[in-house]
This record gives C-alpha cells, sequence and structure tokens, in this order.
C-alpha cells in the first residue's frame, strides 16, 4: 500500500483590496510569498508544494525563490467573491 502524499497550495492573487501588492511586499527583506513558500518546503509534512496565482510577477517570485510548481489562475478565479475551493480544484486538475 502506497503512502498518502500531502500537497501544499499556496493562493496568491494578485489583486489584494486591503493590502495591495501584499505577496511581493518586502517583510525582513524578502517578498512575503517567500516565507510562505519556504514554511511549505521546510515542512516535513508537505510533499509537495504549488503556487497559483494570476499575477505573472508573484509567479515570477515563486519561482525564484524555490516555488517547485506554479499553477497560472484564469481571470475569473482571481475577483474578489472567487471561491477558493474551485482555486483549489483548479491547481489539482491543471497539475494532476
Amino acid at each position: 500500500m502506497s503512502q498518502a502524499k500531502t500537497l501544499a497550495i499556496v493562493p496568491a492573487r494578485g489583486g489584494s483590496k486591503g493590502l495591495p501588492g501584499k505577496n511581493l511586499l518586502p517583510l525582513g527583506g524578502r517578498p512575503l510569498i517567500a516565507w510562505t513558500i519556504e514554511a511549505a518546503l521546510q515542512a516535513r509534512c508537505i510533499d509537495h508544494t504549488i503556487v497559483s496565482s494570476d499575477d505573472p510577477a508573484i509567479l515570477a517570485a515563486a519561482r525564484r525563490w524555490g516555488a517547485p510548481a506554479i499553477a497560472r489562475r484564469p481571470d475569473r478565479l482571481a475577483t474578489d467573491d472567487a471561491d477558493i475551493m474551485d482555486t483549489l480544484f483548479h491547481v489539482i486538475e491543471q497539475t494532476g
């Protein structure tokens, strides 16, 4: 029997309203998204990490900071009222 794998999906929308551009804002010398990616990669309970974003700059930063996989999120899933479950299903469908 194979052991179950744990997937971390990091949703990072480009259109933040409360703090615009928050995922790329520096915190301790690195963009906020870098801290999230690092935490996921270092967590022993997580086997795979995928960053999902509609923003090419966030996806590029995710790659620079070591995200092993990225998923380009369609605009319809990057609105203020988009359901996060739809985003998660999209990532799973795109990445297998």
